[in-house]
């Protein structure tokens, strides 16, 4: 483990944003080079990298993905091996997730398969929900097929090593709506001379939040949050002529997703067609619900089992989002969630560090998926 710890802390060191993974896939590559796979696919997406390891003998193939992305988050820790970048930092855990097919690599050269098939990817760009279709319509992706694909996510709340499973949707679907309204910018003194797109987005606004549901348990499961709003400057004797707003929107099925999208696009046509406004919508960094597999979350089930690691059966999906649900849309695979500690920072804060003592657990769930898929 010392060598896997090693790796994870100076991955930690120098994060590196969505689409801008160069350096930390030399660190994967380099890494790679000691444990002799197959065959390795760079550039794949972007940034990423699919190493192969293959049996004897023909079998099924078994895909397990990371990620490679860090995020623009200023981290506040002062451990040795803080990120080096001022405004740039491992605070979702790819880091170690990182580590754990790394480590899973070094398994498998040690003790190799006898028959089948396991692809490691070390997909780029999962921040910002371009990195899983990136992967997926990379020409050099076209011929992967796998029979099951699996991944995970460490997961602060939840006990240190413990496996959180889910049937069906394990993250929710997020898309994010940029709206953009153009009028026409007056005097303020004499506002009917213009257009402005003030009263427009307040409706917006709340014609949005009276949609929302709230409860994730329940199939019409809505959630809009306003995330920036920009109109007019500040100068104070000009009515704004432009106006623009942002929301992300999640739902609980990708199918639930496309019945709210089509549903805001005609509330706010028919908003800027009542105020005389051009409007301009653009969707942006669009998540697939991760919608699982029940043969698959058996697998793990059983392998987590065998371990005796302790299971957490998820009664609600999580809220956030996590474009591995492109991967689960396509091949028969699952998401599951380990643990990172109950008093373990929230991802995404500013103070948050991978646990590295589930990294072992890691590794250990997912060779022996790998054992009871090919050996089967």
């Amino acid at each position: 483990m010392k060598e896997l710890i090693q790796l994870r802390k100076e991955l930690h060191q120098y994060p590196e944003i969505s689409g801008n993974e160069k350096e930390t896939a030399k660190r994967i590559l380099t890494f790679l080079s000691h444990y002799s796979p197959d065959t390795i696919i760079t550039k794949l997406g972007g940034e990423g990298i699919l190493a192969t390891y293959n049996g004897k003998e023909k079998g099924k193939t078994i895909l397990f993905r990371c990620e490679l992305d860090a995020l623009p988050i200023h981290e506040i820790n002062s451990f040795s091996h803080q990120s080096v970048y001022e405004d740039v930092s491992h605070k979702c855990g790819h880091d170690g997730h990182m580590a754990i097919l790394c480590g899973l690599a070094k398994e498998l050269y040690q003790n190799p398969i006898e028959k089948g098939t396991v692809l490691l990817l070390f997909q780029p760009a999962e921040e910002d929900g371009n990195g899983a279709r990136r992967v997926s319509n990379d020409k050099k992706f076209k011929e992967i097929k796998p029979d099951y694909a699996f991944a995970l996510h460490n997961l602060p709340g939840f006990k240190k090593h413990q496996i959180i499973v889910k049937e069906h949707t394990f993250t929710c679907a997020v898309n994010s709506m940029i709206i953009k309204l153009r009028g026409k910018t007056s005097h303020a003194g004499e506002p009917e001379n213009g257009i402005n797109p003030a009263l427009a987005i307040s409706e917006i606004i709340n014609h949005f939040d009276a949609i929302i549901k709230n409860d994730v348990t329940q199939p019409d499961y809505c959630l809009i949050t306003p995330i920036y709003i920009n109109m007019g400057e500040k100068a104070y004797g000009v009515s704004a002529g432009y106006g623009e707003i942002h929301f992300t929107i999640r739902s609980n099925s990708n199918l639930q997703m496309r019945t709210i999208e089509t549903h805001l696009e005609s509330i706010i046509q028919s908003i800027a067609s009542k105020h005389k406004l051009e409007l301009n919508i653009d969707w942006t960094q669009s998540f697939q619900a991760n919608e699982n597999n029940v043969e698959a979350i058996n697998i793990i089930r059983e392998a987590a089992s065998k371990n005796r690691f302790d299971i957490l059966e998820k009664e609600e999906p999580f809220t956030f989002g996590e474009d591995f649900g492109l991967f689960t849309q396509k091949f028969k695979g699952a998401m599951l969630g380990l643990g990172s500690g109950e008093k373990t920072p929230s991802l995404h804060n500013p103070d948050y560090d991978f646990p590295d003592e589930i990294i072992e657990t890691g590794i250990k769930l997912f060779h022996q998926i790998t054992k009871d898929i090919l050996n089967a």
